[in-house]
């Protein structure tokens, strides 16, 4: 049986990291693109971590390419282009950037990738999957981005370092837009079942929401020359498994919504179900006042950004 193609667009620090993951968990044969400019940089990336597989137990094949026609016929697609984060920015300090890029990368991907499921992690991340699926015309479930489940993976770490407990025992959740108006919710928080609530004090949980938050910014302040990589590229190779192998796991993604939780015409982090048809529904969960205020002023800043783009 053929393997699935899956085309990794930006061969920097995490796209780096996602053909090690999928070289590791054999998901299909990776292709590593980078812009021309970077001459030989992805096929000697691609080749010392193909010289890595006897080692790993991977048994697919990787390259690198400056060539869009490389990618042609992938069967997923995630694109980490853009220009990354520095110490003082925001996310939203990108938009005008990463859109030229994301525009770009998105007509090629509609004339050479046209069957791909695409998962986007570039900044700002809502406002640029919406670019991508503007300009694509791709289905909406075959278009998602990668925000949620690293925002819920850090809200987890923290929780579990704070408790000395396993981060396995840990659920979390994150919504909204990827930023500083994202919205964890501590009440749907639980440790092996029992409540978040019923184990930290609010404080500790209000510390513990604004340091998710400023997550990503805590790391680039730390690194002074860029951003995040292992957490982000972990995530997103998440979400690539559950469309490859079908797993059916219910995950905070930004999805496009067409009427859910009140919104429509915008991509947000909400709860979905990833598997063979990508984004196979949307779960509508029920929030109290307080939170539903939260997302609406997530919503908000996510419009300010889309509109931004020009698209």
């Amino acid at each position: 049986m053929k393997r699935p193609k899956i085309g990794l667009i930006g061969a920097g620090n995490i796209g780096g990291q996602l053909a090690l993951l999928c070289s590791q968990k054999s998901l299909g044969d990776v292709v590593l693109y980078d812009i021309p400019q970077t001459e030989t940089m992805p096929k000697g990336k691609a080749l010392d971590i193909l010289q890595s597989t006897p080692v790993s137990g991977g048994s697919v094949n990787v390259t690198g390419t400056t060539d869009w026609n490389d990618l042609a016929g992938s069967d997923v697609l995630i694109i980490t282009a853009g220009v990354p984060r520095k110490p003082g920015m925001s996310r939203d300090d990108l938009v005008q950037i990463n859109t030229k890029i994301m525009s770009d990368v998105a007509k090629n991907a509609k004339e050479k990738c046209p069957g791909a499921f695409t998962i986007v992690i570039s900044n700002p991340l809502d406002a640029m999957v919406y670019v991508y699926h503007k300009i694509t015309g791709f289905p909406a479930s075959k278009v998602v981005g990668m925000a949620g489940i690293l925002d819920s993976s850090r809200m987890r770490t923290f929780i579990a370092q704070e408790l000395g407990v396993s981060v396995t025992d840990v659920t979390a959740f994150v919504l909204g837009g990827h930023g500083d108006s994202m919205v964890p919710l501590p009440r749907l928080c639980s440790v092996a079942g029992i409540p978040l609530t019923e184990l930290l004090s609010k404080e500790k949980i209000d510390a513990i929401v604004k340091r998710t938050a400023d997550g990503g910014g805590e790391i680039v302040a730390l690194l002074k020359t860029g951003s995040a990589y292992f957490a982000p590229a972990a995530s997103a190779v998440e979400m690539a498994e559950a469309y490859l192998r079908d797993r059916k796991i219910t995950r905070p993604c930004a999805a496009y919504l067409n009427g859910e939780y009140g919104y429509k015409g915008t991509f947000m982090g909400v709860p979905v179900v990833l598997g063979a048809g990508g984004v196979e529904k949307i779960v509508e969960i029920q929030l109290t006042p307080e939170e539903k205020k939260a997302l609406d002023t997530s919503y908000g800043h996510v419009q300010s950004l889309v509109k931004a783009t020009g698209i």
